[in-house]
């Protein structure tokens, strides 16, 4: 799933809905380990809509941006400095009703 398969619309109510949110995950100097990864999986699991904080530099928080996605088939909402809101949809019990 890739950010464009999200409409504007959609995109721009799951970013008000992030916007409140505290971090649930933080990345520090250990990087993207396979906890972290699985801490990051079960938020996306439960809660659809995650913030996660990359406390690393630039470079890394790309690296680790692109594999959070690519692992998890989130899709990116809003990056931000050190965070990131991303969203996958759970096919089971869905949250939200995303506007077309």
């Amino acid at each position: 799933m890739s950010n464009k398969s999200l409409s504007k619309n959609a995109s721009r109510f799951l970013r008000g809905i992030g916007h409140d949110l505290s971090p649930l995950v933080t990345v520090a100097d250990k990087g993207l380990t396979e906890n972290v990864m699985h801490e990051i999986e079960i938020g996306l699991n439960h809660h659809e809509i995650i913030k996660i904080k990359l406390r690393t530099d630039k470079e890394s928080r790309k690296l680790h941006q692109d594999d959070i996605l690519k692992n998890t088939g989130a899709v990116l909402i809003q990056a931000i400095g050190q965070t990131l809101t991303v969203y996958r949809r759970n096919q089971k019990k869905p949250i939200y009703e995303l506007p077309k």
